[in-house]
């Protein structure tokens, strides 16, 4: 099986590239509220993050959740995430890093939730990746990952300013119903995949884009915003997809 379409030197590629990864991770952080009430309802206290370099999630959930949170990646580096951690009121050690390839770790301890944010979208078999998280996951935990959503607008801009990134994602494995039968075939259970967020777009490499393309870039997120259309999560607008299942 082809199972990746990254590898480690795009990621380091990518992360050295970025600018302002370290930050203060606000109360109201994207999906935060959907997992306050996920943590509340199964009385959840740990929690893996899959591919999740440098650990916003796990940063997130042990700053504001207080749960038990393992940062879980092939590129790790722990000058960053230390970083991150005191900039979110935090010392090393306090999230679990674990380095190592996904394929072929083998888990010491299962979790109450696995999460991961856009990870299964960079591999070929979309079944195979999301069947890779449960074996971090407790019977009777929860499965929580999202992907973004490149079949709308969003996508659009994508293919057409920045195809190399594009090529990185997995475009097929982003759809509700593809997702939802996958999590039953693999015996899950209160299955919910849907599209999620107000419409914005993004570029990976706005800083190599010349004046034209930011500037219409920009004008189409300004169109959407001022006409206020579509004022609910549609496939059409929505930057991410969200999927839930209990194993």
């Amino acid at each position: 099986m082809e199972q990746n379409l990254t590898d480690r030197p795009f990621w380091k590629s990518f992360w050295e590239s970025k600018k302002d990864i370290i930050f203060y991770i606000k109360p109201d952080y994207v999906f935060g509220d959907i997992l306050a009430k996920l943590i509340a309802e199964k009385n959840i206290k740990t929690a893996i993050e899959l591919g999740g370099f440098p650990g916003y999630y796990a940063t997130y959930l042990k700053k504001y959740q207080h749960l038990n949170t393992t940062l879980f990646d092939y590129f790790i580096h722990e000058g960053l995430i230390n970083q991150l951690l005191e900039k979110n009121g935090l010392k090393p050690g306090d999230i679990n890093i674990i380095e190592a390839d996904l394929f072929t770790y083998q888990p010491e301890k299962l979790y109450d939730l696995v999460l991961s944010f856009g990870l299964i979208e960079h591999f070929n078999d979309t079944k195979a990746i999301i069947e890779t998280h449960l074996q971090f996951l407790k019977p009777g935990g929860v499965l929580f990952v999202t992907l973004p959503n490149f079949k709308g607008v969003n996508g659009w801009i994508q293919r057409n300013f920045d195809r190399d990134n594009y090529d990185k994602h997995n475009i097929t494995s982003m759809d509700l119903k593809l997702l939802s039968d996958y999590c039953r075939e693999l015996g899950l259970t209160e299955v919910e995949s849907y599209y999620h967020g107000k419409f914005t777009v993004w570029l990976e490499n706005k800083s190599q884009q010349g004046g034209l393309v930011k500037a219409f870039v920009k004008t189409v997120w300004l169109l959407v915003k001022l006409a206020k259309i579509f004022p609910f999560d549609n496939k059409a607008l929505s930057p991410y997809i969200v999927m839930k299942a209990v194993k």
